[in-house]
């Protein structure tokens, strides 16, 4: 377990290619996805949280504190990834105020690694980044990250002021570091987008 480290799952997605509802929900080897992406962040992080919007109590199962976006597009829809990571950085802000970072976990992706967070931490520490992002087969996940709490006010301004959606955007602005992980035999961030990526997981898992 890393002490200073919060999680938050990203489960605020509109989940148009699976056909709506949260994808996260649906079972993958008997269990929902979400449980399998539990069992691998959990024992990476001192403290998780889920974020979503709508009503937390579909999640109620899992145990966990659940966060809405604290920003909304225009129509009331979510603000895609970064709305996400700003509500686990003001939760942990408030609610875990010993963790000085936070990792950020897609809640689509079931095969992610188990050293994820150590490495990304080992990364930030060597090249003295200021955030991380995990890279597997020469793309970047940048929705994989890890990020220092105390820019939850940074982020904010970027978000209302700049209107800023894009989170290689906002990482453009700091040192970043981009930790790949092997492919083989199966891309850790292979994620269950559409109907077909379910089945694919099903045969790797």
């Amino acid at each position: 377990m890393t002490i200073d480290v919060a999680g938050v799952l990203l489960a605020g997605g509109q989940s148009r290619r699976m056909g709506g509802g949260d994808k996260c929900l649906r079972p993958l080897g008997g269990e929902p996805i979400l449980t399998h992406v539990i069992r691998r962040a959990e024992p990476q992080v001192s403290t998780l949280v889920l974020s979503a919007n709508g009503d937390p109590a579909r999640f109620r199962d899992f145990g966990l504190p659940v966060v809405a976006d604290a920003i909304l597009d225009d129509g009331g829809g979510s603000a895609g990834p970064l709305a996400g990571i700003l509500s686990g950085l003001r939760w942990a802000a408030a609610s875990a105020p010993a963790c000085r970072w936070l990792a950020s976990f897609p809640t689509d992706a079931p095969f992610m690694p188990r050293d994820l967070v150590a490495r990304m931490a080992a990364a930030l520490e060597a090249e003295g980044a200021e955030m991380a992002c995990a890279a597997s087969a020469g793309r970047a996940n940048p929705v994989v990250g890890l990020w220092p709490v105390g820019l939850a006010d940074d982020l904010e301004r970027a978000m209302v002021a700049d209107g800023m959606r894009k989170i290689d955007i906002w990482t453009a602005r700091y040192k970043l570091t981009q930790v790949e992980f092997s492919a083989e035999p199966l891309d850790p961030f292979f994620n269950t987008n559409r109907p077909e990526d379910l089945e694919e997981a099903e045969r790797l898992l």
